[in-house]
């Protein structure tokens, strides 16, 4: 299915799973988006040029179709976004045809093989939690989990014990269970190898309150890099010129993901890698003002027509990926309450959505599935978790309002 808003300008193609964040960071850049991606949301529809949902495309399947979906587009530059770290292929078929803005397949196959990251960063000092590739070694005694290889979001991680269903070993890998607070970092790679700490966020995992799984990525709250403890401030940027250094050459560039453990004592412990625009970078944006798009590009090489000035709040960002917790139909009546259930919102967030990811009236969402994304800004991190917490509760409202699902 493909839609179009309007044509001309300066065209840029945006791939992924999901390209709303990235692609509203483009459009408010100047570019013209031209979106591919799973879901194509009624936000994403409203400001891209053109939108391509690819749940199926010439008897070919996500991520395939994504290349087919592609080479009917304008001859203009690409980004990706999640989950194309896990598909080399399909960058490397895209970047055949059209310039590539952001890390080369090389790069991608080089950063996610755990035992050549595991390398890197040990001989550096820093800790990489020991990871199998095989069932055999690690203890089923909770002390491991068990990931798919091809993973995002923290999708089928489960605890490795007596409890733990077998799994495919060429499709999983056994990872060691590290106690802490999980966090999130993003920095700038630059062609030339030259590396910048952009933002760091803590992570929401598994919250109740989202309906989400055990593991799962359902959000961040913003935390600046001015406001971290010298010491995390200080890992953090010794540990992006590691991977810089490392990766670069490769051909690593642009926005780059990093998902850690920070222990009690402080201590960072590396859990992965992710060579492109990850979930929580759209916080920095909204807490900055500068884009999320522009700032990619530029370290790419590229040229953005006319990023936003900075213009920084003394405020917390913070979202919320809620999740279905039963089958929903959006019929009119939930797009119509999706639409006004958010508001009224602060003076800090006049500027922006607070609801992004809406689904389009007649979407069946699964239960587990991701519904849509709330946002809150507010003095603090505690009182930017009561704000999301609030507005969850309403979208439920909304979401069990009508007559429920049927099939």
């Amino acid at each position: 299915m493909a839609t179009s808003r309007r044509p001309g300008g300066h065209d840029l193609i945006a791939v992924g799973a999901s390209v709303r964040a990235f692609a509203c960071s483009a459009a408010r850049a100047g570019w013209e988006v031209h979106a591919i991606d799973l879901f194509g949301d009624v936000d994403l529809q409203a400001l891209a040029a053109t939108t391509t949902v690819v749940t199926a495309c010439d008897d070919l399947r996500y991520p395939q179709s994504l290349v087919l979906a592609a080479a009917g587009l304008p001859a203009a530059p690409w980004c990706y976004t999640g989950a194309l770290e896990n598909h080399p292929d399909v960058i490397a078929a895209i970047a055949a045809r059209r310039p590539l803005l952001g890390a080369t397949a090389a790069a991608v196959q080089a950063v996610r093989d755990h035992a050549r990251l595991a390398e890197v960063l040990r001989a550096a000092g820093f800790d990489f939690p020991d990871t199998f590739t095989t069932p055999g070694h690690p203890p089923r005694d909770g002390t491991f989990l068990v990931k798919p290889r091809a993973s995002a979001g923290g999708r089928g991680i489960a605890v490795w014990d007596r409890s733990a269903e077998d799994r495919d070993p060429d499709a999983c890998v056994w990872q060691r269970r590290i106690a802490g607070e999980s966090w999130a970092a993003a920095f700038v790679v630059s062609c030339a190898g030259d590396v910048r700490l952009w933002g760091a966020s803590r992570q929401l995992v598994g919250c109740d309150w989202c309906h989400a799984r055990p593991f799962a990525y359902c959000g961040s709250i913003d935390m600046p890099p001015t406001l971290l403890t010298p010491h995390i401030r200080a890992s953090l940027e010794r540990l992006g010129r590691t991977i810089a250094a490392a990766f670069a050459p490769l051909g690593l560039a642009g926005l780059v993901g990093l998902d850690l453990i920070i222990d009690s004592s402080g201590g960072l412990h590396v859990i992965e890698v992710n060579p492109r625009p990850t979930a929580s970078m759209e916080l920095v944006e909204r807490a900055t003002g500068e884009s999320l798009a522009a700032v990619h590009v530029a370290a790419c090489g590229g040229e953005p027509p006319h990023p936003p000035a900075r213009c920084p709040q003394d405020v917390t960002w913070g979202k919320a990926v809620l999740f279905a917790a039963d089958d929903v139909v959006v019929d009119a009546e939930r797009a119509a309450g999706l639409q006004r259930a958010c508001l009224p919102r602060t003076a800090h967030e006049a500027a922006w959505p607070v609801l992004a990811d809406i689904p389009c009236t007649g979407t069946v969402i699964p239960a587990a599935a991701p519904l849509l994304t709330v946002f809150a800004a507010a003095a603090g991190r505690s009182a930017v978790l009561d704000r999301l917490r609030i507005r969850a509760a309403a979208i439920d409202a909304v979401v069990s309002a009508s007559e429920p699902p049927r099939h």
